[in-house]
């Protein structure tokens, strides 16, 4: 019973993303979701295939009426909503405003790869950084 709850509560800590350490953050965070369930990491690669059809009503002050809804749609719905929700618990208080209006999983993912990962180019200048820092403190 103890394991359980240890395992449990292991499960449901999300790595919070650091400045400097996607690559890791991103290693971990896949893995969590795969954990979870493979169908929220799924969303976030591919993107929600669910996209709302309406219909033409003729007569209607609504020109498009959403068509009815699936239980595959709303599964789907479902976990790009709560993929997408873990994504933004996963980072700092300090980027939630900047990341919060993307809309879908896979653009909020997008967006923090873009801001957090970095060309090979940034990466490299991130890890030569402190070293460079710590040089011009000896002198």
């Amino acid at each position: 019973m103890e394991q359980e709850n240890i395992q449990t509560s292991a499960t449901a800590k999300l790595p919070i993303l650091k400045q400097g350490e996607y690559e890791m953050w991103r290693l971990r965070i896949e893995q969590h979701f795969q954990i979870q369930d493979y169908a929220l990491w799924d969303v976030i690669e591919n993107g929600n295939s669910f996209k709302p059809v309406g219909q033409t009503v003729k007569g209607s002050s609504t020109p498009h009426i959403p068509g009815p809804v699936t239980a595959d749609e709303k599964i789907q719905k479902n976990n790009d909503v709560k993929a997408r929700s873990m994504l933004l618990m996963a980072l700092p208080n300090e980027h939630l405003m900047t990341f919060k209006q993307y809309k879908d999983a896979k653009s909020l993912f997008d967006a923090i790869t873009t801001r957090f990962g970095g060309n090979d180019a940034t990466r490299k200048t991130q890890k030569t950084l402190p070293e460079r820092q710590r040089c011009q403190e000896s002198f």
